[in-house]
């Protein structure tokens, strides 16, 4: 009883300790400029003296001790001096390192605040900036910084450094940065790692941020945010696998709002190398057999030619010894190097040459003949046949029609042949290039007027490269073996490509039931079979705030959905033929039927509006929906609307500027890697637009009205002009809601500007006043099409 009663009292004597710790974080004044540089509030000019310029982040992680450095770049544009503090979230466990700013740092320090002290230092903060947008770092510990200066009009410099350990995930190891997900965060961050493990690392990956990354020996990778996604918002995250076996996978998920046992899952798996340990041989990678098919049409002439025969002999001995080629051109004609393939040798490069410096651009574009005669050569030797067709302009001998070009690969490609294309150019038949590639396992390079064609089929040639497995096949199988049915669908993409050098899988899906997933993948390594199984729990995966997986899954079956519409364009020849005569290229070309419901569009309609109104992902069809006036409850309207957009483009929009744009996006989201929170897109005249309207938030989204945020689940009813009941911001009541939201991890979804309307337990809530300091907001506009 006495170490009973001496344990009792030493836990209540640290809980007293601990609660006054808490209330001196929350009653110690606060200087006039609290710096939150993950929270989107510090890009708006107005809100106090001190902005955020810029964020580097470098991050060093070593097994799985993860050590971040911010440098945190603020101005102060006012003519006197401001005394400032920072306030940072980090993981739980993290312990700061160093703190310091530029200039007098004598006594700079930062201190760390537990989930309590956060909790009403947190409070405290939003009470006195009176700022929804901090909503965001609630639930987080909290590092507090001391008060430093920031001289009249000149800038200062915070760097401070933590560290924390990660957590694996069987094979997969995660790191996350906080930041602000609100599409009106325009603050760039850099971020650089170099990550060290103590196996190899098979795949990295970011479902938050493009990135580019590089192998340093077997065990080490450096990775980088791009320029491109230095301003785009949210929390940065990147995962990687340590090699464990011939193939290793691992599996994110997220639950259906709407059901249980249901939901969606990220497959993420990478082959071993091509080397043991000691150097020895891993794989038994296949060989090549490859077919180049250039364009010689008189629009050819000049510049392009030479880069394509440039391109070619390039190519050609970039083949490995062993591996065998073909070279067609075609016009008016067709004509090829050899009536087979050929072993690649000393004597068979001196001959291609000469064959390759001959040719010549004149005349039209048989492009069904050239490509039938790329398709019936058989490949030798178990060989890999490849196809790389290139061309720069719409075809205009021969058998024109798009339908039965595209027949020739999709019906009767008999050796399997992977066509990868390049349109050189705006004048070709984008929708047409894409789906050859796409259907036989490959992808479509566009090479637009003054781009290098050499430059460009040479980097895809170069990642071509080894196939480490070729006709991959996916199943879900149970403990036996046996077919495991229905318990995945909605498989994206539905059909794996062939995987190369460092590639990696990606695949997306729904699941069913709780039960644990396996997935058997089938493929070939050169000439052998080989089969790999993948298991995983299915609650160990629902671990984690993953909703970027309900996101990226949608964003990848909108683009699945736009490309079947593109795909009925190839069935309108009549109309097709007469847009390409009069050289339309404007995103309104409506020769034929272009306006009206075409019933199997009216129902490809409905299932985009469907996604982009749960998700709030939006695209240039779809654009309209975030525009002020649109009455998003009239779900008949909208529809006929998006109808009549992806009929008169998607359908008939086959070449020129207007279509380029749409292969783009159809191609971004269609093969989605990463979030794409801000809805940016390219619009036809080739500028690119986004939309600050509509703000996705886990696997949900709200759409702004005036001053007021609407939960997409009330806006077909009319629970979005009649709520349940309304909670004023900074309320007793309102920080038990945030209290639920944190818990179920939601509190993103109250961190927006205004009035909210959200929807939680079967019940409508409006948030009111969320702003009393400005009285206004600040109108965010959209871009439509």
């Amino acid at each position: 009883m006495k170490y009973f009663a001496f344990f009792a009292g030493f836990l209540f004597t640290f809980l007293v300790a601990q609660n006054l710790h808490a209330q001196h974080a929350a009653q110690r004044s606060w200087s006039g400029n609290v710096i939150v540089p993950n929270s989107w509030r510090q890009s708006v000019a107005d809100r106090q003296a001190v902005q955020v310029e810029k964020v580097a982040a470098s991050v060093v992680i070593n097994e799985l001790v993860a050590t971040t450095q911010l440098d945190v770049f603020l101005n102060n544009p006012t003519d006197r001096d401001e005394m400032s503090e920072m306030v940072i979230p980090v993981p739980d466990g993290a312990m700061v390192r160093k703190f310091e700013f530029s200039g007098n740092s004598k006594g700079a320090s930062a201190e760390l605040l537990t989930h309590a002290e956060a909790k009403t230092t947190f409070q405290s903060i939003v009470a006195k900036l009176k700022d929804p947008a901090l909503l965001e770092l609630a639930g987080m510990n909290l590092v507090r910084s001391s008060v430093f200066p920031v001289p009249a009009g000149g800038n200062q410099q915070v760097r401070i450094t933590y560290e924390h350990l990660l957590k694996p995930s069987g094979n997969r190891i995660d790191y996350v940065l906080p930041r602000s997900g609100s599409v009106s965060y325009d603050t760039p961050w850099t971020i650089d790692l170099k990550i060290e493990s103590a196996k190899k690392i098979t795949s990295l990956y970011s479902p938050t941020h493009p990135v580019t990354s590089s192998p340093v020996g077997r065990k080490k990778m450096t990775a980088s945010v791009t320029t491109e996604g230095q301003r785009n918002p949210g929390q940065f995250q990147i995962s990687w696998l340590q090699e464990n076996g011939p193939i290793t996978g691992s599996m994110f998920a997220f639950p259906d709002r709407d059901s249980e046992e249901s939901g969606y899952f990220l497959l993420l798996a990478g082959l071993a190398g091509d080397k043991n340990e000691d150097g020895a041989a891993n794989l038994n990678k296949s060989i090549r057999d490859l077919t180049l098919v250039i364009d010689r049409s008189g629009s050819m002439g000049g510049e392009k030619i030479d880069q394509a025969k440039n391109a070619a002999i390039q190519v050609l001995e970039g083949l490995d010894e062993g591996e065998r080629f073909n070279v067609i051109v075609y016009n008016d004609h067709v004509e090829q190097f050899s009536e087979n393939s050929v072993l690649k040798t000393v004597e068979s490069m001196k001959s291609v040459r000469r064959f390759v410096s001959g040719i010549t651009a004149t005349g039209g574009t048989n492009l069904y003949d050239a490509l039938a005669e790329s398709l019936k050569f058989e490949p030798k030797d178990d060989a890999l046949p490849l196809v790389m067709f290139l061309t720069d302009g719409l075809p205009t001998v021969g058998n024109t029609s798009e339908k039965a070009i595209r027949e020739l690969v999709t019906e009767n490609n008999k050796f399997d042949k992977r066509v990868f294309t390049f349109g050189v150019g705006v004048d070709v038949n984008t929708a047409l290039l894409d789906k050859l590639a796409v259907s036989s396992r490959a992808f479509a390079t566009f090479v637009l007027p003054g781009q290098d064609v050499e430059v460009a089929v040479g980097k895809v040639f170069r990642a071509l490269q080894g196939p480490q497995l070729s006709s991959p096949q996916l199943r879900i199988v149970d403990a036996d073996g046996k077919p495991d049915s229905g318990r995945v669908t909605d498989l994206l993409p539905g059909t794996l490509p062939d995987l190369y050098g460092e590639d990696q899988i990606v695949l997306m899906g729904r699941y069913h039931g709780e039960q644990q997933l396996t997935f058997q993948i089938e493929g070939k390594q050169g000439s052998r079979d080989r089969k790999f199984r993948m298991s995983f729990d299915v609650g160990e995966s629902l671990k984690g705030n993953n909703s970027f997986v309900a996101r990226l899954w949608a964003s990848r079956k909108i683009g699945q959905l736009v490309d079947q519409v593109r795909d009925l364009g190839a069935e309108s020849a009549i109309v097709n033929a007469a847009n390409n005569l009069r050289g339309l290229e404007s995103s309104t070309a409506t020769a034929g039927p272009s306006t009206g419901t075409d019933p199997r569009v009216a129902e490809l309609a409905q299932e985009i509006l469907r996604l982009s109104m749960q998700f709030g992902i939006l695209n240039e069809y779809t654009a309209f929906l975030a525009t002020e006036g649109t009455d998003l409850s009239n779900v008949s309207a909208n529809c006929a609307e998006l109808n009549d957009k992806l009929v008169t483009r998607a359908m008939n929009s086959r070449s020129g500027w207007a279509s380029y744009n749409q292969e783009l996006n159809k191609q971004y989201n269609r093969d989605a890697f990463c979030l794409n929170v801000g809805n940016a897109f390219v619009c036809p005249d080739m500028s690119k637009a986004s939309i600050a309207t509509v703000q996705q938030c886990n696997d949900n989204a709200y759409f702004r009205r005036g001053n007021r945020w609407i939960d997409s689940r009330t806006l077909n009813t009319e629970q979005e002009k009649a709520v349940d009941r309304e909670i004023g911001f900074g309320s007793s009541e309102y920080f038990g809601l945030l209290e639920k939201m944190i818990a179920d991890g939601r509190q993103n979804e109250l961190a927006l500007d205004g009035e909210i309307v959200i929807r939680r337990c079967n019940e409508s809530i409006l948030i009111s006043d969320s702003n009393p300091k400005t009285g206004t907001q600040e109108k965010a506009g959209s871009n439509d099409d």
